[in-house]
């Protein structure tokens, strides 16, 4: 094997073995940046603000079952006797039309869920991660055209719709918290 051959091929097995010949990119919010000693996490019932009934149930449902999901804590719905805190307030839910048919009839709307969220590490009294203002945002395709920009009504007709949105809020708010985005 000629010297030149020899040694490209001695830099390749050097650049995998270091993992320097990949593309430059790496995995944003690998791991999580919680202190070791988080077990045990608190997430009281979300506080509602809105006249949507149960919004405030079903998303700290769905909050408590992502964070049960992650594995490695508990999680209960309690505020003391845990290492952390997660608390939430659901300011506010609006609907606004977001595509239209020739009848100029909206067909799909986009739904807003505005929240207050914080988490706390209990035992050093020290917030980790807040989002004051938090909105989370998801389109849906209309079932029926009646009272469609009321959130009551909407949701009245439509609890798939909540179900969705809470799951897809409960996702984008633990990643959040425990993968440092």
């Amino acid at each position: 094997m000629k010297p030149r051959v020899r040694g490209l091929l001695a830099l390749t097995v050097v650049l995998l073995a270091t993992g320097q010949a990949g593309c430059g990119y790496s995995l944003a919010g690998r791991g999580s940046f919680l202190p070791a000693y988080i077990k045990r996490i608190g997430v009281p019932q979300f506080t509602n603000r809105t006249a949507v009934f149960d919004v405030d149930r079903i998303v700290t449902d769905r909050v408590r079952s992502e964070l049960l999901g992650r594995g490695k804590y508990t999680v209960v719905p309690d505020e003391t006797g845990v290492d952390a805190l997660l608390s939430g307030e659901i300011e506010s839910i609006a609907i606004a039309p977001a595509a239209f048919n020739t009848q100029q009839q909206a067909t799909r709307y986009v739904l807003i869920l505005t929240a207050r969220v914080e988490f706390k590490d209990v035992k050093a009294n020290k917030v980790l991660w807040s989002n004051p203002g938090m909105q989370f945002r998801e389109e849906y395709d209309v079932t029926t055209a009646s009272d469609a920009l009321d959130p009551t009504a909407f949701f009245g007709q439509n609890t798939n719709a909540l179900t969705r949105l809470a799951t897809e809020f409960a996702r984008s708010v633990v990643s959040a918290i425990l993968e440092a985005f």
